[in-house]
């Protein structure tokens, strides 16, 4: 017969491992790790021969995001008037639109025919609008859209 002292230096540890996985679940939610886990919201753009921005449904294009988010720009640029030397037909520029600033990294060049960009929205939330760089018609200065970073 096996004492009482014996059984408890034979009985298995308890199971801390599991408890471990509890707080894991507990501090890191399932929607978290998912969130982390996903791809870039990708956004289409149309950069069209009549010197326009286009997003599908909708009238007056806005794209709208939340700050340092992951995107990829989808854009398919259609043929202007007029391109640059590089043949460029439009171009795509986010600046700050309390100041007019630029946006480091979104001075994009646009080519016949369809390209992605990987970015990340600005971290500042605010308004923000997209210009065309490439003089590529007599429109040239109405190529422009609304873009809001929301925190």
């Amino acid at each position: 017969m096996i004492s009482k002292s014996a059984r408890r230096q034979i009985a298995p540890a308890p199971r801390r491992g599991l408890a471990l996985a509890g707080v894991a679940a507990f501090c890191f939610p399932p929607f978290l790790l998912l969130r982390a886990q996903s791809s870039p919201r990708v956004i289409e753009v149309v950069a069209d021969r009549d010197s326009r921005y286009k997003i599908a449904g909708q009238k007056q294009p806005v794209i709208t995001v939340r700050a340092s988010e992951g995107l990829t720009l989808r854009i398919t640029a259609n043929k202007a008037k007029n391109h640059n030397r590089d043949g460029s037909v439009h171009g795509f520029m986010l600046l700050r639109a309390k100041d007019r600033k630029p946006v480091d990294g979104w001075d994009l060049l646009l080519k016949p025919g369809r390209q992605e960009f990987t970015l990340t929205a600005p971290s500042e939330a605010g308004d923000y609008v997209v210009i065309c760089t490439v003089i590529c018609s007599s429109d040239h200065e109405q190529m422009n859209m609304k873009f809001l970073v929301e925190p």
